[in-house]
């Protein structure tokens, strides 16, 4: 890979101020990682004894919380311990998106925050992988059976609380990606899709655009020749950093690390400033039709 799409930025709090001239919000919505390697996530007295795989339920790859929903998942233990977990997720939402606010002010009104993680366990056990499908290790961009998002986008801030770097493989632009799997992909069906929302198999239809973003995820999965010789680099995040970016557009693949956070928020098409770069837009410049 020619051209890193790791970009350092020199913040170092969590309501950073909006800077003249800064090109922050272009080169995210160009495919860019945002890596802020002075910014830390800070643990508060006690929560060190949550730097421990133990607290995850055996099931899950993450403790989580939801905009949607009440309640705190993916952890079978006990109060205070469900108390403590839930204020640290809670924190950590409240940071990244006061971060998301500062870094670009363009979205503000229009970002909503969908929802907040910890990731205990190591990743890259191979017990970790119900299936190809499910293997982070596998480069991909981010798209989800039941959860068509019809063009809202899924921007993530995630932050390494561990002691060991945190491993990514970092793709190739996703229109390149895109062109190599685009023929392999079959046309929409709508009914199925229909159909689909209705027994409630997904929480919304799925639109052509889901249906291609779901495809191109699961066939870079899938293809191990393109994991192997596909364009792309190798990059470890410091503990005590944060990286940003949009996880549906950025081809990625966590290899090694322990103990991070991911806050996850949505954005809709409208919000954003270079709209031609978005998946969304590539898809529908290469299919030659609208697909929302």
């Amino acid at each position: 890979m020619t051209h890193s799409p790791i970009i350092p930025i020199d913040i170092d709090n969590w309501q950073p101020s909006p800077r003249t001239g800064a090109n922050w919000q272009e080169m995210l919505e160009g495919g860019a990682v945002l890596y802020c390697p002075a910014l830390r996530f800070g643990l508060e007295k006690g929560e060190e004894r949550f730097l421990d795989a133990s607290f995850s339920d055996a099931r899950r790859k993450s403790i989580y919380i939801r905009a949607d929903r009440p309640g705190l998942f993916g952890t079978e233990v006990a109060e205070p311990e469900r108390r403590g977990l839930r204020a640290m997720l809670e924190r950590f939402e409240a940071q990244s998106m006061g971060l998301l606010a500062g870094l670009f002010p363009g979205y503000s009104g229009l970002i909503r925050a969908a929802g907040t993680s910890y990731r205990p366990r190591p990743t890259g056990r191979p017990e970790a992988a119900l299936s190809w499908r499910k293997d982070d290790t596998r480069l991909h961009v981010d798209a989800f059976p039941s959860n068509p998002t019809q063009g809202m986008r899924i921007l993530r801030v995630f932050a390494n609380i561990g002691t060991v770097p945190r491993v990514w493989r970092v793709g190739e632009p996703f229109e390149q990606m895109a062109r190599h799997f685009l023929e392999r992909i079959p046309e929409p069906r709508p009914l199925v899709a229909q159909l689909s929302h209705r027994l409630g198999i997904t929480k919304r239809p799925r639109s052509a655009y889901d249906h291609y973003m779901l495809y191109l995820h699961d066939l870079a999965k899938a293809d191990l020749g393109y994991q192997r010789d596909s364009s792309q680099l190798t990059f470890a995040f410091a503990p005590d950093s944060v990286w940003i970016c949009f996880s549906d557009q950025v081809m990625h693949a966590a290899m090694s690390g322990q103990f991070m956070m991911e806050q996850t928020a949505h954005l809709p098409a409208a919000a954003l400033a270079f709209p031609a770069q978005a998946p969304l837009a590539v898809l529908e410049r290469l299919a030659g039709r609208p697909l929302l």
